[in-house]
């Protein structure tokens, strides 16, 4: 599934190609998308920006409407010049917005709604997010307080919970639990305030160098299971891990187990 750095990327890119152009042209395969789209046409409406928060990608049209998707494991967005040749097949298309300049396409977008700026703040699924990994002025302590309210949840999983803080995925999960050495199985509740801090800044950290372009020169514990850990030496290992099943990269020696914080 992407990550918020891959959405944010994403939403940079739309956003350059499509802000402030006019909408000539608009499709959709979701039926429910194309019956606001029937209602409320979109051709002759400006698009004001493209924004990531979390792993949504919204776009913004005037006269207040909204399109949010959510990639999943498969979805992407494209772009394209008027009569390019796409590079996947038209069964994969979702949504086409056309402007004079470009074509943006959705291939594969499991997940799409074309609402009011009302009726996006109201939906479960952007309501419930907690603080976004990305955004400015990220708070890493008003994450750290909602990790804690969670005590019986292995920190790796709590990390994951886009209701805690939305934008973290599978990589930066391991990544950050590396980077603090932060042992990913280790309940929140056992964990002292300032590992929970050091972890969720790490993540913060990694992902704003990936989505502004500085990434480090390779992952340090993902995908690297049997391999020796950077660090140390250790062979890397893997886990799957949480109700998901997700698998977990850690280094056994750089992350052992703390104890459980006086008090």
């Amino acid at each position: 599934m992407p990550e918020g750095d891959t959405i944010f990327r994403a939403a940079r890119t739309l956003n350059a190609a499509l802000a402030g152009r006019t909408v000539t042209r608009f499709e959709s395969v979701f039926a429910h998308v194309a019956r606001v789209n029937d209602g409320a046409p979109l051709s002759g409406r400006s698009i004001e920006r493209v924004e990531a928060r979390g792993k949504h990608l919204l776009i913004w049209f005037s006269g207040d409407l909204v399109l949010r998707t959510h990639m999943r494991m498969h979805g992407s967005w494209h772009l394209y010049r008027p009569g390019e040749r796409w590079q996947r097949s038209r069964a994969d298309m979702r949504i086409v917005i056309g402007t004079p300049e470009y074509e943006a396409v959705a291939f594969s977008v499991p997940v799409a709604a074309l609402t009011t700026r009302r009726e996006l703040e109201r939906a479960a699924a952007v309501r419930e997010l907690g603080p976004d990994i990305l955004s400015p002025g990220f708070d890493a302590d008003a994450v750290v307080e909602r990790m804690q309210q969670m005590p019986d949840v292995e920190v790796a999983d709590a990390l994951l919970d886009q209701t805690v803080v939305a934008g973290i995925g599978n990589i930066f999960k391991s990544e950050s639990l590396f980077a603090s050495r932060v042992d990913p199985f280790a309940r929140v509740g056992k964990l002292a305030r300032g590992d929970l801090v050091r972890v969720v800044e790490a993540a913060h950290r990694l992902m704003q160098a990936s989505a502004t372009g500085r990434p480090a020169a390779g992952f340090a514990v993902y995908g690297r299971s049997g391999r020796p850990c950077r660090r140390c030496g250790t062979l890397i290992s893997r886990r799957k891990q949480g109700e998901h099943a997700r698998i977990t990269y850690w280094c056994d020696r750089c992350q052992r187990r703390m104890p459980a914080p006086a008090g």
